[in-house]
């Protein structure tokens, strides 16, 4: 049986935890003096003629003014940071990431000031994107969708995972509405349909749900129930890795499984059929449906300058105050994927796929269609350096710096609803601005030329430091369920033998709501926690478990040290958290231990020790 879970409860406690997570937090309690950014050329990200001398004037987070030099006059102690010869922009958009803890400097570093997630960090997401607007560290904005609804779960989820865990599998058009529903109460910024399995009316279910908040969906339309055409009439907002359109414009669909994890995209646009892609293209583009290509991650090794891109991430990995907190596990999966390339025949075949994957895109941005730019950037990835290695690939497809500009800074924010606070350099926007030495207009290369980035009005040095620490990690090995090995929880209820052994003090009778207190201890094991999310330093907290195997003296453990808990019943533990185990931000394990002696039949057949599985509880920052 699935696993169902309270989601109105659920949805009105984070409204209470999380409030007004629907709009940008502002950021920093205390903001610089006036910022004058003075003399560059401004690209401003609108599409029109950069505009020489150009000022700009921050106040606060926000840009107050943008004019020429000689039009304004500056704010009383204002910083002016002198541009002449150089180059102004919008921060950059990474608008397909997997985010983890470490990229934040990258991401910074390389200009890039804002990311729009891929629905793969849970709970977690919510307080590590807020920490990094009140300047708890430092990282771009991170837009999230939370989770992702999926036609069906990934290797090793059960199904008992916590709604915020990605991905969930609603089985009907209500419990879609309620995840959806969850998410944005907990402060999603749109929502992802990570394939297109899903039953048409759970589909249309997502659809008006997040219409009704004003939400944009994301589709992964690969079929076999939802396809690009589908997706554009439904309103969807943009195909994430340009999904589902190889197999659309095909001449021959039969031969290719409609599957999101197949990998043979880049056959079937070798065998493109003119008629199709133009007649698709019409639809995408008349129903504004943006693409997010990510052609180094869809066809690795046939971008013309892959070696080069190869050099540059050895280069970039060099720093060492980057390998001071960079996994190294991570390093290596960046190197070890430009590797992994076709040769020989193989190769030879699918160069025609590659070009005419680039043509497609080529001929929907001509016709007026908006491309987003990102490399779907994760651990197998530079990240930064990946964004830039995608525009030079866009590049190479033939689209022109200014359209390449456009996806990475106003594009994105219209995608995600965002364009009345960021994408362009206009009066009133936050102040996310980036400085280049060189003109990208020349060559789309020169995005690499960072000099100074200015996040949310301060101006941040674009280096590493080896110091850096993020209370929050997300992503990678770092991320888990809310509580972890769920698989095992499952098999130990199977074969569970509730109360443990018999004896004079441990006979047990079929009372569920019994508190046992056996003389040889059961194994305990946790299947949920709730709350999930704290705040630090609010006093006692207490925290309700569900599971198996608890008894009358069970005890529980967080961050190590033992608390005040007590057993409600075999299934139910109630543990109070303390001020001292508030103090400090981050997430922290929680486990509970019953007493020795344990029954022969859980340590003999290998099912634990007396300590259960471990739930994680967010201990998030107080605002």
């Amino acid at each position: 049986m699935r696993q169902k879970f309270g989601y109105n409860v659920l949805g009105l406690f984070f409204v209470l935890l999380f409030g007004v997570c629907h709009d940008l937090p502002t950021a920093l309690a205390q903001q610089p003096a006036s910022l004058v950014i003075e003399g560059g050329t401004l690209i401003d990200g609108n599409g029109g003629t950069p505009i020489r001398d150009a000022v700009v004037i921050i106040q606060g987070n926000k840009i107050s003014s943008v004019s020429r030099r000689g039009q304004e006059t500056y704010p009383a102690n204002a910083r002016v940071i002198k541009a002449d010869g150089k180059f102004v922009l919008p921060g950059l958009f990474d608008s397909e990431a997997d985010n983890d803890w470490f990229f934040g400097e990258a991401f910074i570093n390389h200009g890039i000031t804002s990311n729009i997630d891929v629905g793969f960090s849970g709970e977690m997401v919510v307080p590590y994107r807020d920490a990094i607007l009140h300047g708890k560290f430092l990282g771009p904005r991170v837009f999230t969708a939370i989770s992702r609804l999926s036609s069906e779960y990934n290797a090793g989820q059960t199904g008992l995972e916590g709604p915020m865990t990605s991905s969930r599998v609603p089985t009907t058009p209500e419990e879609a509405r309620n995840l959806v529903k969850l998410w944005i109460a907990a402060g999603a910024d749109f929502v992802i349909l990570e394939d297109g399995g899903l039953s048409m009316d759970i589909i249309h279910a997502v659809f008006d749900e997040a219409a009704k908040a004003g939400k944009p969906v994301f589709t992964r339309a690969y079929g076999p129930v939802l396809f690009p055409k589908d997706a554009a009439l439904l309103g969807s907002a943009s195909l994430p890795h340009s999904a589902g359109i190889g197999l659309s414009i095909t001449k021959d669909p039969s031969k290719w499984q409609a599957r999101a994890d197949d990998r043979n995209e880049i056959d079937r646009y070798a065998e493109m059929d003119e008629a199709k892609a133009k007649d698709l293209i019409a639809v995408l583009v008349a129903h504004k449906v943006a693409l997010v290509p990510t052609f180094s991650i869809n066809f690795p090794g046939y971008p013309k300058d892959w070696t080069r891109f190869e050099a540059e991430a050895h280069q970039m990995f060099s720093d060492e105050n980057l390998l001071a907190y960079y996994p190294e596990d991570a390093i290596q999966a960046v190197f070890a994927r430009f590797t992994r390339i076709d040769m020989g025949e193989v190769r030879e075949r699918r160069i025609k796929g590659y070009q005419n994957a680039l043509r497609f895109h080529k001929m929907f941005a001509d016709a007026g269609g908006h491309i987003i730019v990102s490399g779907h950037t994760n651990t197998s990835k530079p990240p930064g350096l990946d964004l830039q290695q995608e525009m030079q690939i866009m590049a190479e497809g033939g689209l022109t710096p200014m359209q390449i500009i456009q996806g990475s800074t106003k594009w994105p924010a219209e995608l995600i609803r965002k364009q009345d606070q960021l994408g362009t350099v206009e009066a009133g926007k936050l102040a996310d601005v980036i400085i280049l030495e060189q003109d990208p207009l020349k060559d789309i290369r020169n995005i690499a030329s960072v000099e100074t980035v200015v996040f949310d009005g301060k101006v941040v040095d674009p280096v590493y430091h080896s110091t850096y620490h993020v209370p929050f990690e997300i992503g990678g090995p770092h991320f888990t369920p809310t509580v972890s090995a769920l698989p095992w929880y499952m098999a130990l209820k199977k074969v569970n033998r509730p109360g443990g052994g018999q004896g004079a003090s441990g006979a047990q009778t079929a009372n569920a709501g019994a508190v046992p207190d056996p003389a040889n201890s059961p194994q305990p094991a946790i299947e949920s926690v709730n709350p999930f999310i704290v705040t630090q330093e609010s006093g006692n907290v207490t925290v309700n478990l569900k599971g198996l195997n608890f008894v009358r003296r069970s005890s529980a453990y967080f961050k190590g040290r033992l608390m005040s808990s007590r057993s409600v019943s075999s299934t139910e533990l109630q543990v109070t958290l303390d001020a001292e185990a508030l103090r400090t931000a981050g997430r922290f394990a929680l486990v509970v231990k019953n007493p020795e002696p344990m029954d022969p039949f859980f340590t003999e057949g290998m099912w634990g020790n007396g300590t259960s599985n471990v739930a994680y509880v967010i201990v998030n920052f107080k605002y």
